[in-house]
């Protein structure tokens, strides 16, 4: 995969082996990694298999968006959708989604899904304003390797 956005000149490929260290770096700077999560590890976990990947928006040549996609084969999930604080407001966040959106799309799956904390409001208005919504659901989680549950 590599289109070009010419509105926002921003470039989306799929990560590569030489990317991951700018991109973990990247959501550090963003404040989307979690100390419970390893995210060298969530990257290697999401190019394992054919129905994950993270997709990069380069803006000359600089990673500047990012999103992890997957699917489980009923529904669409993305996480880690970031943009980095100096390019913010350029329209890369809408174009990073719709990258993930289009390779959801591309392999038969009809419905993205994702999570957002309870308390990020900018975000909330982000995703509403491209026309996601709130189902209203409660989410249960469980740590399999016996880990206290986190936040």
């Amino acid at each position: 995969m590599n289109s070009e956005n010419p509105a926002q000149g921003l470039t989306v490929t799929a990560i590569e082996d030489g990317d991951i260290t700018e991109v973990i770096a990247l959501w550090q700077r963003c404040g989307s990694s979690r100390p419970w999560n390893d995210p060298a590890a969530d990257i290697a976990l999401a190019r394992k298999e054919a129905n994950a990947t993270v997709l990069l928006g380069r803006h000359d040549g600089t990673v500047v968006a990012s999103v992890l996609v997957g699917h489980d084969g009923h529904r669409g999930w993305v996480y880690y959708v970031t943009v980095d604080p100096d390019h913010r407001f350029k329209g890369y966040g809408r174009a990073i989604m719709t990258a993930a959106e289009n390779w959801l799309h591309a392999r038969g799956i009809k419905k993205l899904q994702l999570m957002v904390r309870g308390d990020n409001a900018k975000v909330h208005a982000f995703y509403e304003q491209l026309g996601y919504y709130d189902q209203e659901r409660v989410v249960f989680a469980k740590w399999l390797d016996g880990r206290d549950p986190t936040p």
